[in-house]
């Protein structure tokens, strides 16, 4: 039962970050900086994957130490998604596909790493008070939500189709 759930979340982890992916290699120059709901979609997409990436870990204080983000400190800059306050900072787009390929990548070793311990335990966050397994179907919920955001716009604003991606689709 445990491989079974593992490679389930690690496969709808992969279709997420498909569809993602979609959305941002369509995305014309025109479209990076127009706004989805109240942010910019370059602001969405890095949001999407601040916290794909945040989740991912073990807790709250692992974010800063991983090697990619120390690695890529003028990327993260202050940390503004950490606070309570209308996030800024523009991202340019091959910054965020290389973050894209970080959050893919963790997912598939964090999946990997997990045990049904793990998995039962809890979530290693404050503020969800559920089980690490529950922690990533909440991540993975979070990333469609904003797919679904993202390519609304694109459809609406620029005329461009974003297929469905079902965890089958590999190297999208």
């Amino acid at each position: 039962m445990l491989d079974t759930f593992k490679e389930l979340i690690a496969n709808q982890f992969e279709a997420a970050f498909c569809m993602l992916k979609t959305c941002i290699d369509r995305c014309s120059d025109a479209a990076w900086d127009a706004p989805v709901a109240n942010l910019k979609f370059c602001q969405v997409t890095f949001h999407t994957l601040f916290f794909a990436d945040f989740y991912l870990g073990q807790n709250a204080d692992a974010l800063r130490r991983q090697p990619f983000h120390r690695d890529h400190e003028p990327f993260f800059r202050d940390y503004e998604e950490l606070e309570d306050r209308a996030q800024v900072l523009l991202y340019d787009k091959p910054s965020i596909k290389t973050y894209l390929e970080h959050c893919r990548k963790k997912a598939t070793e964090v999946i990997a790493a997990e045990t049904a311990e793990s998995l039962a335990g809890p979530s290693g966050f404050e503020r969800r008070t559920f089980s690490r397994a529950e922690l990533h179907v909440l991540n993975i919920r979070h990333i469609q939500h904003h797919n679904a955001q993202l390519s609304l716009r694109l459809r609406i604003d620029f005329q461009q189709d974003i297929p469905w991606i079902g965890s089958g689709w590999r190297d999208v």
